[in-house]
C-alpha cells in the first residue's frame, strides 16, 4: 500500500511531510473507527507474522522465543488492546465546572490530535520502543513519521515492510535509517518528536525542535539504583535482579544500572546472585542459547573496557569472561567499587553488576545524589519505612519494590523519565494524552446579558467580590 520511495537529500523527506500534512487536514484520521481500523490491522498483521519478528530479534540481540515476545511483541499487543477497549472513553469531549461569574456557561476539554508526529526509535526493543508509541500516536488520529535504528538492522527492515505493506505512506511513512537520516528529519517541521535514546542525542533532538518550537518527548536513560537493604529477603532479591538484569543482557534502559546493598547482606547477595545466573542459563552462561548477545562489536568493546579498567580497589567477584565471535558478554559482579571507576562514570547498558555498600540509607541517597535523576528506582526491603524513603526522598521517573523493571509493562500508568532521564510520559491513557492536544472550550449562552461585568462599574465590585470567592 505504501510506495517505496527513496530519500536521497532533505528535499525528499520535506516533500514527503508534506503529503503527510495534507493527508492529516483532509481530516481522514479523525474518525474512531478509522483510528481503531489501523490499530486492528497492524494487530492482525503482528499476528501473521509473529515467526518473522521473533526470527528478526533474534538475528539483531540474540534474543530468545519466550524473551522476544514476552518484552517485545507481547507489549505492543497489549498496548493495542488497551487503545482499542478505552479510544472511546479516552476521545470523548469532557464536561468541566466553570465559575458563577460566566453564568450562564458551561465548559468543555475536547481532545484532538497533535498532526503529524516524528517517532525516533532505539536498537535496544526495536519493535516494541517504536511501535508502541505509533499505537498511540494512531489511537490519538495522528499522522506517523516512524525512523527505527540502523543497529538493528532484522527488526528494522520488518518495520518498514510492515508499514509500507499496512498503510498508506501519507498515514504512516517509514524512514529508512542512513547516515543522513536524523538530520534531515530533524530539520523538518513536525507537530511532535517523540525520541527514545541516549541523553546526548536527546539534546541533539531538542536543540533541533526549538527551531520551529516543536514539543518534544524524550525517553531517555541514566544510571538506575538498586538498593538492597538489610531487611530485604535476600534470595528474593536475588532472583528478581538476576532475571532483570539479564533481559536483553542488560541493554534496558531501566535496567537496574548499579547497586546500593548494606554491608551486612553484600556478601550473601552476591552469592545469591551467581547462583540465580547459572541456574537461569547454565554453567556455561556464554554457551547458552537464551543468553542474549550485545547488539555490536562496538558496545561489546565499550562493555569489555568496563570490566578491564577499574581501580585497584576493584574485582571481579564472579562472571568476566565474553566471547567475541558471539559478542557475548557474562554476568559479571564487581565488588569494591567507587565512583571514580569507569563502570560509574557513564550508563552501563549491558550485563554488569557494580556493588557499592552503605551503612545507612542517608549513605545510599548521598551516592544516589552524585548522579542525574534517574529513570528507574529499585529497592528490596521488608521494612516498610525504607519504601516510603526511598519514595519520599530519591527523584525517580518510575519505580518499582522488592522486584526490578517490571513497573514500565503497566500501561495503565504513565512511563517517562525526569530530568536528564526524560521529558513526558506514555503508555496506555498517557500514550494518547502525549499525542493529544485537549483544546479547553467556554460556550456562553444567549437568552440572558446580566450586566455586571459591563460599564458603568458604579459599586458592582461588591456583586464581583462575592461570585468571585
Amino acid at each position: 500500500m505504501n510506495d517505496a520511495t527513496p530519500y536521497d537529500h532533505v528535499g525528499d523527506v520535506e516533500a514527503a511531510i508534506a503529503r503527510m500534512r495534507s493527508f492529516h487536514q483532509s481530516g481522514t484520521t479523525l474518525p474512531l473507527a478509522y483510528r481503531r481500523q489501523a490499530l486492528v490491522r497492524m494487530r492482525e498483521y503482528l499476528r501473521a507474522h509473529e515467526a518473522e519478528v521473533l526470527e528478526a530479534l533474534r538475528q539483531d540481540l540474540g534474543k530468545a522465543p519466550f524473551e522476544a515476545y514476552g518484552t517485545e511483541l507481547g507489549i505492543v499487543y497489549d498496548e493495542i488492546r488497551l487503545c482499542l477497549a478505552k479510544l472511546g472513553s479516552w476521545a470523548r469531549p469532557r464536561r468541566v465546572s466553570t465559575p458563577l461569574v460566566h453564568f450562564r456557561s458551561n465548559s468543555k476539554v475536547y481532545p484532538g490530535p497533535l498532526g503529524v508526529v516524528l517517532v525516533l526509535s532505539p536498537w535496544n526493543y526495536p519493535l516494541q520502543l517504536a511501535l508502541v508509541p505509533l499505537v498511540d500516536a494512531l489511537a490519538a488520529g495522528n499522522c506517523v513519521a516512524l525512523k527505527p535504528s540502523r543497529a538493528s538492522q532484522a527488526t528494522s527492515a520488518f518495520l518498514l515492510k510492515m508499514i509500507a505493506e499496512l498503510f498508506p505512506s501519507t498515514y504512516v511513512c517509514g524512514f529508512p535509517g542512513s547516515a543522513d537520516m536524523n538530520d534531515w528529519l530533524l530539520q523538518v517541521r513536525f507537530d511532535h518528536i517523540f525520541f527514545t535514546g541516549s541523553t546526548r542525542i536527546g539534546r541533539a533532538v531538542m536543540e533541533a525542535a526549538a527551531r520551529y518550537l516543536t514539543p518534544v518527548t524524550l525517553e531517555l536513560g541514566g544510571k538506575s539504583p538498586c538498593i538492597v537493604d538489610k531487611s530485604a529477603h535476600i534470595k528474593r532479591a536475588a532472583q528478581r535482579i538476576a532475571w532483570g538484569k539479564g533481559i536483553n543482557s542488560g541493554q534496558t534502559c531501566v535496567a537496574p544500572d548499579y547497586f546500593l546493598v548494606h554491608e551486612n547482606v553484600a556478601d550473601e547477595l552476591i552469592k545469591q546472585l551467581d547462583l540465580c545466573f547459572h541456574r537461569y542459563y547454565g554453567q556455561d552462561i556464554l554457551a547458552c542459547e537464551e543468553w542474549p548477545r550485545i547488539i555490536n562489536r562496538h558496545h561489546f568493546d565499550r562493555l569489555r573496557g568496563l570490566i578491564d579498567t577499574h581501580s585497584p580497589a576493584a574485582s571481579i567477584a564472579f562472571g568476566g569472561r565474553s566471547d567475541e565471535g558471539s559478542l557475548r558478554i557474562e554476568p559479571t559482579c564487581m565488588v569494591g567499587v567507587g565512583l571514580n571507576d569507569p563502570v560509574m562514570k557513564e550508563e552501563i547498558f549491558g550485563p554488569l553488576l557494580p556493588i557499592l555498600t552503605f551503612k545507612t540509607l542517608d549513605e545510599a541517597f548521598e551516592i544516589i545524589r552524585c548522579f542525574e535523576k534517574p529513570l528507574a528506582t529499585y529497592v528490596f526491603a521488608e521494612d516498610k519505612a525504607v519504601w516510603h524513603r526511598v519514595i519520599a526522598e530519591v527523584p525517580f521517573g518510575g519505580a518499582t519494590i522488592n522486584d526490578v523493571v517490571i513497573h514500565l509493562a503497566n500501561n495503565h500508568m504513565g512511563f517517562g523519565g525526569v530530568g536528564h532521564s526524560g521529558m513526558g510520559s506514555y503508555h496506555g491513557k498517557a500514550g494518547f494524552d502525549c499525542f493529544s492536544h485537549y483544546k479547553s472550550t467556554l460556550r456562553k449562552g444567549t437568552l440572558l446579558e446580566i450586566p455586571v461585568r459591563t460599564p458603568p462599574f458604579r459599586d458592582k465590585i461588591k456583586l464581583l467580590r462575592l461570585l468571585m470567592r
